[in-house]
């Protein structure tokens, strides 16, 4: 009887749940479960952040933890506000290229995107 209770709930659930991404399939959500409620910025264009002085160097940073478009606004946005960083995140790829304009430590870039709730797993 414990067995059939439990398979009932299960069910339950798992219908609850398809139906709800269906719903939201048809409904034009892009990323169901986000943060944002599905309606990611990502389908939007950002603008590219200029620097205010010539690019003196490039660093790749490796990152966990981002599963949506609204994940990869988060770590541009984070990195762009950084002083002479300018960031172009890819989900797929899960790294963010980083241009600079003036030195700036690893660690500073580390702090800010592990501030928001990622974990960097590696700058080169």
């Amino acid at each position: 009887m414990e067995n059939v209770i439990a398979v009932i709930i299960l069910a339950a659930l798992v219908g609850g749940a398809v139906a709800y991404i269906v719903k939201s399939k048809k409904s034009g959500v892009k990323c169901i479960g986000c943060p944002a409620g599905g309606s990611c910025p990502g389908s939007k264009k950002m603008k590219k952040k200029k620097l205010e002085g010539r690019v003196i160097g490039r660093k790749t940073m490796t990152i966990s933890g981002m599963s949506c478009e609204h994940c990869v606004m988060n770590v541009t946005e984070v990195l762009n506000r950084i002083d002479g960083v300018r960031a172009e995140v890819s989900l797929s790829r899960g790294i963010a290229r980083i241009s600079y304009d003036r030195e700036v430590g690893d660690d500073v870039l580390k702090n800010a995107v592990e501030k928001i709730g990622y974990h960097v797993t590696g700058i080169s």
